[in-house]
């Protein structure tokens, strides 16, 4: 390649950039919908999710960038629908009132057709779609992005570039949820928001009785999510009208707005429209102004906090840090720290290590526990716990 021809190239990808940012600006909010492993209803949470969004008013685009399984056509009963293409730009397929969607799945020749390519196929195909779908003004995009944390995940995260958050599905089998301790690393060294877990399949709902039967076992996903300081937005459970819903093309929360799974899902929307309030940045539980409680040792974590001879106690507003008070905590018995930091008003301890007793004792004076933290000053670890990037690790003194 001449260096004329590679400065050509450059100055291309240089205005593809650009244009995708262009395109991004009149978009408010870009979420990305993600899972550590295919088969976890991933693009049915996608679906429902922008749905629900249109249903509250919102101006919605949903984008399927699921490559090698885009469901998006099927599931809206879009699969004979074709976009228009126009002279610098591609329109959306309309699905309702408030939503457009956009998915591989279109350009197929048919659904069976697999899609065989290479990965610098797959990104100019991601980056395509980003820089030449004309959403117009949105006030959400819902990107259902490929499983995994592979190179396409990474393209879509990266071409975006100032995305609001990840939304990651998970079933509750422990491989589910194994995949999505992986996925949650994969948002946090992009730093990329993690806006919350949602637990699929979790629990069989009988269409005749509405007795509801673990198959799957129930819970792993809330239990993942607390371990590793992200947000629980819900559990959806498998009731066969979700099925009928996306085989007959017809949107579950829209069809059965009345069902239980359908509350979930509103629920599980409320942390994505609080993207909405200015200046307002909140806890796991909504809390806009707390208080830290750290162990100290050498201006630093202490990995063992009943070793420390001296707490940092941290408060914060909105995820700002305001203020900071190093105080002596009473001599070291069982049950008088936690009730010494209650009455102080601390709302969350960050430890390197503690006890299962220790933790529950904490609880019970309604503390809640970060353990695993890493040895670091006390304002890193507040700003990371805010921003959902606090690194966790083992368990010092799990016992």
């Amino acid at each position: 390649m001449t260096q004329c021809s590679a400065e050509q190239k450059d100055f291309k990808a240089d205005d593809e950039r650009l244009c995708v940012r262009h395109r991004m600006s009149r978009i408010k909010h870009k979420i990305l919908v993600l899972s550590g492993k295919g088969g976890v209803g991933k693009s049915t949470v996608a679906v429902n999710l922008a749905v629900s969004l249109a249903l509250a008013g919102r101006k919605v685009g949903l984008l399927d960038v699921d490559i090698h399984g885009p469901s998006v056509p099927k599931i809206l009963n879009l699969e004979d629908k074709k976009p228009v293409s126009l002279a610098e730009a591609i329109e959306p397929i309309a699905v309702m009132d408030n939503l457009s969607a956009m998915s591989v799945g279109f350009f197929l020749p048919d659904p069976d057709s697999p899609v065989i390519w290479r990965g610098p196929m797959k990104y100019q195909m991601i980056k395509q779609f980003l820089k030449d779908v004309e959403w117009s003004d949105l006030d959400y995009l819902i990107v259902d992005a490929p499983p995994g944390t592979g190179d396409e995940p990474l393209s879509v995260a990266q071409l975006i570039g100032d995305a609001d958050g990840a939304v990651i599905v998970t079933t509750p089998q422990q491989v589910a949820v194994t995949d999505v301790r992986k996925c949650i690393s994969f948002c946090r060294q992009l730093n990329l928001p993690i806006l919350g877990v949602i637990e699929n399949m979790s629990g069989f709902v009988c269409p005749k009785c509405g007795e509801r039967v673990d198959i799957f076992k129930s819970g792993g996903g809330e239990n993942m999510a607390l371990e590793m300081n992200v947000a629980f937005l819900g559990r959806i459970p498998i009731d066969p009208q979700i099925v009928d819903a996306c085989d007959s093309g017809h949107p579950y929360v829209k069809a059965y707005k009345d069902s239980k799974a359908a509350g979930c899902f509103a629920e599980a929307i409320r942390p994505i429209l609080e993207l909405e309030k200015p200046n307002t940045k909140t806890d796991l539980k909504g809390r806009a102004t707390m208080r830290f409680a750290i162990p100290l040792h050498d201006g630093k974590l202490c990995l063992h906090f009943g070793h420390c001879d001296l707490f940092a106690v941290i408060d914060t507003e909105n995820g700002t840090i305001t203020g900071r008070t190093d105080m002596t905590p009473p001599p070291h018995e069982p049950g008088v720290l936690p009730k010494w930091l209650h009455e102080q008003g601390v709302n969350v301890i960050l430890a390197g290590g503690m006890g299962q007793r220790a933790q529950q004792l904490f609880v019970q004076n309604a503390i809640d526990v970060v353990v695993g933290a890493p040895v670091d000053t006390p304002e890193n670890l507040v700003t990371a716990y805010h921003n959902q990037t606090l690194q966790t690790g083992a368990n010092t003194c799990d016992h």
